[in-house]
């Protein structure tokens, strides 16, 4: 078997929009560097995400210099939105929890309403230190996510995407796969694993960053959707609800949180520092 190694990072500036796949990045405590610093709400507050609008997978966002990004879509002129004065914050919610978010202005809320054909608005995390705890279930004291669905980091492996395309040929939509990776919206992807190693892993080193490993992922309807076309299928959710179920939950991949940060480069090799059996699948 071949030696893992990174295999690629993915950075999102604003949580549902695609974004750059880097050779490096840093590793911040919440996250990496530059990820999910974004995110659009509705009027009552309420995070907005490819779970209601489908066509944030063909938007795009672009780290730009001092934090800003650069957002760009079909059909819409590209608009540059600086990081926006915290001199004021509203009351954002993110599945059930509430946090203090910056409005990034009245320019970027058009945009993005004339984009979608409904009213949003696009919201700044400011203070990722202090503004949203991780689950206090899975974290320790002080530990903070980014606009990530929970957890800083999400990693997933090219052995696990083989392995699930592989019974998406089997099952029921043979015609929807093979599934490319970004369906799933990993930060980090491993290479050189076996299928399903990661449901063992509970502590692994990439490169210089260490990570504890938290929880599997339960995945949504996000999934389903085609990041290129924004048409939503039936898988993998119809092959994840046979085959990686594990309690309600469809697993795809595992939720991290940095231990020792640090810089990530694609090729690092990653160490696993722990393992144990998890409950299998149903």
């Amino acid at each position: 078997m071949p030696t893992p190694a990174l295999h690629s990072l993915h950075v999102r500036p604003v949580k549902s929009l695609g974004g750059p796949s880097p050779v490096e990045a840093a590793v911040e405590p919440w996250g990496l560097a530059g990820d999910r610093r974004w995110m659009l709400i509705d009027a009552t507050g309420t995070v907005v995400t490819q779970r209601q609008h489908a066509r944030l997978a063909l938007a795009h966002a672009e780290p730009v210099r001092d934090g800003g990004v650069r957002l760009s879509a079909p059909g819409m002129e590209p608009l540059t939105v600086a990081v926006p004065e915290p001199s004021a914050t509203v009351t954002a919610e993110i599945f059930g929890k509430k946090v203090e978010a910056v409005p990034a202005g009245a320019a970027a809320d058009e945009w993005f309403t004339a984009y979608l054909g409904d009213g949003v608005r696009l919201v700044h995390l400011d203070d990722p230190a202090r503004r949203r705890p991780v689950d206090p279930k899975y974290a320790r004291p002080g530990e903070t996510v980014n606009f990530a669905d929970g957890y800083p980091v999400l990693v997933t492996t090219l052995a696990s995407l083989d392995a699930l395309n592989s019974l998406i040929a089997r099952g029921d939509h043979p015609d929807e796969g093979p599934l490319p990776m970004d369906r799933f919206r990993p930060t980090v992807v491993v290479g050189g694993t076996a299928p399903w190693d990661e449901d063992r892993w509970t502590r692994l080193a990439i490169g210089e960053v260490t990570f504890r490993v938290v929880k599997p992922c339960a995945r949504c309807v996000v999934t389903t959707n085609d990041q290129r076309t924004a048409r939503r299928g039936k898988e993998p959710l119809r092959t994840l609800a046979r085959h990686r179920l594990i309690g309600q939950k469809m697993i795809f991949g595992q939720n991290l949180i940095p231990e020792r940060t640090g810089t990530l480069r694609v090729g690092d090799p990653v160490e696993i520092l722990g393992e144990d059996r998890p409950p299998a699948p149903a």
